[in-house]
């Protein structure tokens, strides 16, 4: 499941990040940039959060190849990938949020760490990468807009450390919920409550 998990997020970001570079018009590099960095720079963030060693990523020398061929055909046939169901590419976002927050709980529940670290790497693997990629773009991070996005990263977090889940398919089942979730928050315009500063008198 982790390593299915690893694929599906890897791509929906990649895929991500082609999105915003052709709505940027940036060339076949700037492409490659945003994908290579939407899809690793989550799990980096990861890494450095639990310990890891960031060359750890190296070692998904194979996920490199499938994110380059995706990246790849997405620029050479922007149509076909232009499907999001919402806008700014929206769908594969959440998608990778989904898919790699729950990785990231995933990888901290197997190392015996606490639930607050659970939460936390479902929270950085799921949203790193993106937040990277709307820095790079100049775009404001979608963690910080008014639709509900990295709260979405609690349900994988905390269902997944609380070792409430025993199988694959329960996995898979959160995962799915992640997706419709930040979907319907974008869509019905779903949002935390905030507040703005009292006027000084």
């Amino acid at each position: 499941m982790w390593e299915t998990l690893n694929i599906i997020g890897t791509i929906a970001f990649a895929l991500s990040g082609v999105n915003v570079a052709l709505e940027e018009r940036y060339d076949l590099m700037g492409v490659y940039i945003l994908g290579f960095i939407t899809a690793f720079g989550g799990g980096a963030v990861r890494n450095l959060l639990i310990g890891l060693p960031v060359s750890a990523l190296w070692d998904q020398g194979w996920l490199f190849t499938v994110a380059f061929v995706v990246m790849t055909f997405a620029f050479l046939f922007p149509r076909l990938v232009r499907w999001t169901l919402l806008r700014r590419g929206v769908f594969f976002d959440a998608i990778g949020l989904g898919a790699f927050s729950a990785q990231g709980a995933l990888f901290a529940a197997s190392m015996g760490l606490p639930l607050s670290a659970s939460i936390a790497a479902a929270a950085l693997t799921g949203t790193g990468g993106g937040m990277i990629r709307d820095v790079l773009a100049g775009r404001k991070p979608l963690f910080l807009q008014k639709e509900i996005y990295i709260a979405w990263t609690l349900i994988p977090g905390v269902v997944i450390g609380m070792n409430w889940v025993t199988g694959g398919a329960e996995v898979f089942g959160i995962v799915v919920l992640v997706v419709i979730m930040r979907l319907c928050s974008v869509y019905f315009e779903w949002s935390l409550p905030s507040r703005t500063p009292e006027k000084m008198a």
